[in-house]
């Protein structure tokens, strides 16, 4: 058999407008995604669906998201379960999604993440935000991933010598980029010297511009095996020739260099290394940057700077579209937003833009392997996955 008949590829993709989606339920959500990944795949039907989702049991009092979404959009009946693991959520759904269809247990797996964020309002979010920390030793103690990553942040700027301003780079091209990603919350630049301006009134602390909106969105993909494509498919196939989920110590005081990623780092190895590739192959990187300092360290822990020197990275030359190591090809999560348990999906989504050549103003080019890594928590959970063309 041909390999590529026996690979895991993707057959359909869809996504939603990112934003406050006041005017969609989570179900209604879901299906805007889901039913154009459907659609996108020329009729696939899968044999299981992973949702990825976080915050629906408690933020929107609704669990059992399988039944409730398979029911909804007229494959009422099939496998279907919710993978929640934080905000990799969505890249968990994915992974599940592609030990499915590998290992031949079904012929095609749609993993679709969605999350509504704008069921929370106020401080109250916060609560429900916290879960994806250490109940007992962190939240309890009023911590709040945001409140955790500020902290760890300070401690890279003093530990490395390094100025706030040095990062101004990382949220500056995701919204350069998201700029013409119509599904993106902010499409607009920022307007020269406001990161600094900023950076200087926050001192060692993360602003605004460091961070990523929680948001609503859903995003979707349908995962079969070549041989599986329907007649008339008529995009180019996207490959996932690599992947890989792996966990570290969910409490920060718990590990031994808190501005080392592990998991983060061994799942970008594992995947490149069943992929056949190194991280120099690499087109393109889909990080997940929730903050400035998850970008640093996303690109130190898959090996594109030396630890403490990932902000070098923050210019267009290195990390824009026609750099060494495009980033964040669709705003990323600091400008496209960041929904959560839906997070991972959108990477997939826009990998697979990238690889079909579909990605227009936001394409990289000759884009031929690109890798997708989302984090949950701060980087607790790490899952990472090579597609290619």
């Amino acid at each position: 058999m041909d390999k590529f008949q026996s690979d895991v590829v993707i057959a359909g993709i869809g996504q939603t407008q990112v934003g406050e989606r006041w005017d969609a339920s989570l179900r209604e959500l879901a299906a805007e995604a889901i039913l154009p990944a459907l659609k996108d795949s020329n009729g696939l039907r899968p044999g299981v669906i992973y949702v990825g989702n976080m915050l629906a049991a408690s933020a929107s009092r609704q669990a059992n998201m399988g039944a409730l979404l398979a029911e909804d959009v007229g494959l009422n009946g099939v496998e279907a379960v919710t993978v929640e693991a934080a905000d990799a959520s969505g890249g968990a759904a994915l992974r599940m999604a592609y030990m499915a269809v590998m290992s031949g247990a079904v012929d095609a797996a749609l993993a679709v993440g969605v999350e509504k964020c704008s069921d929370v309002i106020g401080s109250g979010f916060e609560i429900h935000l916290s879960q994806m920390l250490d109940a007992d030793f962190e939240a309890a103690e009023g911590l709040t991933p945001i409140s955790l990553a500020s902290l760890l942040f300070k401690r890279y700027l003093h530990e490395y010598s390094v100025e706030h301003g040095s990062f101004a780079g990382f949220p500056e091209i995701a919204h350069a980029n998201a700029a013409t990603n119509p599904y993106a919350m902010f499409q607009s630049s920022l307007r020269e010297g406001v990161y600094h301006g900023q950076a200087a009134k926050g001192q060692q602390a993360l602003t605004i511009y460091d961070i990523a909106p929680f948001v609503d969105g859903a995003a979707a993909v349908l995962l079969t095996r070549g041989d599986k494509l329907p007649q008339g498919f008529s995009h180019i196939p996207v490959r996932v020739i690599g992947s890989s989920l792996v966990t570290d110590s969910l409490s920060i005081h718990d590990r031994h260099r808190p501005l080392a990623w592990d998991a983060a780092r061994i799942s970008i190895e594992r995947a490149c290394r069943s992929a056949g590739i190194m991280p120099k192959d690499l087109d393109f990187f889909e990080y997940h940057d929730a903050t400035s300092l998850h970008a640093a360290i996303s690109l130190e822990m898959a090996g594109f700077a030396p630890i403490g020197k990932g902000w070098t990275l923050a210019n267009p030359e290195m990390i824009g579209l026609n750099g060494q190591i495009p980033v964040a090809t669709f705003g990323g999560l600091k400008a496209r937003g960041h929904p959560l348990g839906a997070t991972g999906l959108y990477q997939a989504v826009e990998a697979a833009l990238q690889l079909r050549g579909e990605a227009g103003k936001n394409q990289v080019p000759d884009a031929r392997i690109g890798l997708i890594q989302n984090l949950g928590g701060v980087a607790a959970t790490a899952v990472a996955h090579v597609l290619s063309r």
